[in-house]
């Protein structure tokens, strides 16, 4: 049977990347969950690829047939962003290993939904001021900047990555993404080295 690897970070921390690059190991053959949010989309983003853009009301629709495994709301200073994995029939833990990005609230919902055993998290960590760094350099490329937002979205990073809030989640392995190489490389490893794990238990 197969995994469902979480990826989870702070924002900016370069979790987008990390995801888009492991999609591009073939040796790692990782599938892809694509998460619904009703946020706008930003400037180099693809419907289908990093989310699908859906509205409130598409997904008020969806939670009333429950098909809905997670979900988590933000209040921004443009309104409320939802973010959500959806029942469409992406996953198949029985010959697929899948690839997502998530939080720690969307990482533990997960979790419980699958089973411990079928959900490992990937902590992508990176010193704050180089992501507050990345953070404004990627702001200034979209068309409508939202500064505001972006602030926003580092502080609650404090209160929501604590120490205490890991520990919580049960996550204490964390991959240090300053040089994007090696970040990468030490992910793929831990994936392989989960998987033969796994198939070990399996072969008993």
């Amino acid at each position: 049977m197969g995994s469902i690897f979480c990826i989870v970070g702070k924002s900016s921390s370069g979790k987008d990347t990390i995801y888009k690059l492991l999609m591009q190991n073939t040796s790692l053959q990782m599938k892809r969950i694509v998460p619904y949010t009703t946020r706008p989309i930003r400037v180099g983003e693809q419907e289908g690829v990093e989310y699908y853009f859906t509205t409130v009301e598409a997904m008020e629709h969806l939670q009333k047939q429950h098909k809905i495994i997670e979900c988590r709301s933000y209040d921004t200073v443009y309104g409320s962003w939802y973010y959500f994995m959806a029942k469409d029939n992406q996953i198949d833990l029985e010959k697929n290993d899948y690839l997502v990005i998530g939080t720690l609230e969307s990482y533990t919902k997960i979790r419980d939904y699958f089973g411990r055993d079928r959900v490992v998290p990937i902590y992508i960590d990176l010193e704050d001021g180089e992501r507050l760094t990345r953070a404004l350099e990627r702001e200034k490329r979209q068309s409508q900047p939202m500064y505001e937002e972006m602030c926003r979205r580092f502080i609650a990073d404090a209160r929501d990555f604590s120490q205490e809030n890991l520990e919580r989640a049960g996550i204490t392995i964390k991959f240090d993404n300053y040089d994007l190489k090696s970040c990468l490389d030490e992910v793929a490893a831990y994936i392989i080295a989960v998987r033969d794990r796994n198939q070990g238990k399996e072969g008993i």
